[in-house]
């Protein structure tokens, strides 16, 4: 059994759980909860909170009228779609994002690949497959990199992330993640600008690869 060691942070799962993070990273948070039991008993734990909470909060705030609507417009929340169950070692929160459909990876150099799930003004969402002991082209951070390894393993100035770790990587992160020899590793990442690559060939090609 994978013993998973690099957890969501308290202020992403809080985000998470009251639907303030960005689409591409909520995918990569829920992701890792479908894989961690520690973090889904704390998001189980945040949502009771949140939920008896605001239990104590409405009446306080609110006339009988004013609750009765704000409840009635909650339960009028449409449904979400309906879930894709996990497929190999992609979660249901990854299968939802690939559409039920197999990978479509593009390659990238060096047996590097990627498919690029979803993009916006918050984010973009992607899976990586990095070939067994390639490194990763050297970068920093403009913002917040999200990594959950789904296979394999990578190292770098961090530590080692294995099947169902996640690495939480800002602006002060400069690092070269190389993936484990035991086999390929597979991620999914999640980014709110573009990396910072410190040599020249993966910066001229950056916006080609949209990395």
């Amino acid at each position: 059994m994978t013993t998973i060691t690099h957890h969501i942070s308290d202020d992403l799962l809080d985000a998470h759980v009251t639907g303030n993070l960005p689409h591409a990273f909520s995918v990569v948070v829920a992701a890792h909860l479908s894989l961690c039991d520690t973090c889904r008993a704390r998001a189980e734990a945040a949502e009771m909170l949140g939920g008896a909470l605001l239990d104590r909060v409405i009446p306080r705030a609110m006339s009988a009228g004013a609750k009765d609507r704000l409840l009635a417009a909650m339960d009028d929340t449409p449904p979400p779609p309906a879930a894709i169950a996990r497929s190999g070692i992609f979660p249901a929160p990854v299968m939802q994002a690939l559409n039920g459909q197999p990978p479509k990876w593009r390659m990238l150099g060096g047996g590097i690949r990627q498919q690029i799930l979803s993009a916006d003004r918050e984010g973009s969402l992607r899976l990586l497959y990095i070939p067994a002991g390639r490194a990763v082209p050297e970068h920093s951070h403009g913002g917040l990199e999200l990594t959950l390894v789904l296979q394999g393993s990578f190292s770098d100035s961090e530590g080692r992330f294995g099947a169902g770790d996640v690495e939480t990587a800002g602006d002060e992160v400069d690092h070269q993640p190389v993936a484990g020899i035991e086999g390929p590793c597979i991620c999914l990442a999640a980014t709110d600008a573009p990396l910072r690559f410190r040599a020249m060939i993966p910066r001229l090609l950056q916006p080609l690869f949209r990395i």
